[in-house]
């Protein structure tokens, strides 16, 4: 069956049956989407959030809200501007660490991007310590038990031609933070049998379970023709298990597609189909948080089962 089509079935038997959108406050005016996932720091609640006007492509920053209500996120006043886009967080030792994607024009023009890193325990002011490699996002990073795991995101015409796909995802293994680079990340060994011909997709969080494996909640995409929209962008919430001895995946699946949330507007015509993954947080109930921006325009919140079961339980929240 091809994604596709499993997609379509998703959709018939879509499962989720609890679902909203978060609400953003002291950004009026701006819409924030493709957050970090929430997470706990000292006796608060926490998430960063891209903040773009509607008009803008490209031209947004990141900065931190406090969780104030459920479902419900104030801009923490006078906090630090980081100059990113699509914000993510892990705990790597007893640090905290802030990656992203840092756009770069020249001469007024859109020109390149890179994944930038920032670390420290103070959520307010961490420091820039690395850069990885020129047009690549979605880098994800998780704390394992003795090592460090570093999942890359290679994309663009070379891999196409190479693979079939837009995108590949690797994975490699560090054992200080600080041994972090471009040239690290660039060298990750692809992981087989993740994308069909002209999908793309990747990482965007990681957790260790238990078991040694690694659980992965991610995305993938693929462009579609609709009646009056050619090239919507589909983007697809999936989970995966990787078995980072056998360096190979098991159970990739789809958790929740842009109609598992409620409805909303998105920045362009061909982006609303678009589910653009953040990741899960597990709740007192046994399911879990999945947390997705959507349309380029807003940040949603779905409840569905714990997409690692039979594989491992978390061992830490990020």
């Amino acid at each position: 069956m091809t994604f596709p089509d499993r997609k379509a079935a998703f959709e018939v038997n879509n499962s989720v049956t609890e679902s909203s959108l978060l609400k953003f406050i002291g950004v009026d005016g701006f819409d924030v989407y493709n957050c970090s996932i929430p997470f706990d720091h000292n006796g608060k609640r926490y998430m960063y959030g891209r903040i773009e006007h509607r008009d803008d492509w490209a031209r947004s920053w990141v900065r931190i809200f406090l969780e104030t209500s459920p479902d419900e996120y104030t801009l923490v006043n006078d906090s630090m501007i980081y100059p990113l886009e699509d914000p993510y967080v892990s705990r790597i030792g007893d640090e905290i660490i802030l990656g992203g994607t840092h756009v770069q024009y020249k001469k007024g023009e859109y020109k390149d991007f890179f994944s930038y890193f920032y670390k420290g325990n103070d959520l307010d002011n961490l420091y820039y310590f690395t850069t990885g490699p020129r047009n690549m996002k979605d880098v994800r990073l998780v704390q394992l038990k003795d090592k460090i795991g570093v999942f890359s995101r290679p994309r663009g015409k070379d891999i196409l031609k190479k693979h079939g796909s837009e995108s590949i995802i690797g994975y490699t293994e560090i054992s200080d933070i600080m041994e972090l680079s471009a040239d690290v990340i660039r060298k990750a060994r692809k992981i087989e049998n993740i994308f069909d011909d002209e999908e793309w997709g990747g990482c965007n969080q990681c957790y260790n379970l238990d078991s040694g494996l690694i659980g992965v909640i991610g995305h993938k995409c693929y462009k579609e023709d609709r009646p009056g929209i050619s090239d919507v962008l589909v983007y697809v919430n999936i989970s995966f298990v990787f078995d980072p001895k056998a360096h190979k995946v098991l159970d990739e699946k789809i958790i929740a597609v842009r109609s598992s949330y409620p409805a909303g507007p998105a920045k362009k015509a061909y982006l609303i189909d678009c589910a653009f993954t953040t990741g899960i947080v597990m709740r007192d109930d046994g399911k879990v948080d999945l947390y997705s921006g959507l349309g380029d325009t807003k940040q949603g919140r779905a409840v569905i089962e714990y997409p690692f079961e039979g594989f491992g339980a978390i061992t830490s929240p990020i």
